[in-house]
């Protein structure tokens, strides 16, 4: 798939201590097929005078995902928490009140977060989600 210039998309981070998390961006243009310069939602620059714009690799971008609203999860459903700028793939492992405790195989940690800081996982497969 394919991204224009002003396309909402999402970066998913290859960076040691962030892979499996997914980040806000526009598309600012496309570079030479399979490169795209992005501007992000969520992070700055180092100055923090400004969003943060980078060449991401294609293969490092997909398309925002469909909003699925969400009044609930069960153990061990898979979910996007939003955390550190970003949405991270996890998985529901109990419930204390209005929180869920999220699991993250990843980086081994565990953290409660209210139902307004989760979405529904949704998998990104031959240019469609399923």
């Amino acid at each position: 798939m394919r991204f224009r210039r002003g396309d909402r998309i999402e970066v998913a981070s290859k960076e040691d201590g962030f892979v499996g998390s997914y980040y806000s961006a526009t598309v600012i243009s496309e570079l030479m097929k399979k490169h795209y310069m992005v501007q992000y939602k969520t992070l700055l620059k180092e100055d923090e005078a400004g969003p943060l714009r980078e060449i991401v690799a294609a293969d490092e971008v997909r398309p925002v995902p469909p909003e699925i609203p969400a009044t609930g999860f069960g153990l061990y459903e898979r979910v996007d928490a939003f955390d550190n700028d970003g949405w991270w793939v996890g998985k529901i492992t109990g419930r204390l009140g209005p929180k869920y405790y999220v699991y993250f195989e990843k980086t081994g940690d565990e953290i409660a977060y209210p139902l307004a800081q989760l979405r529904i996982h949704q998998d990104w497969l031959n240019d469609k989600w399923v």
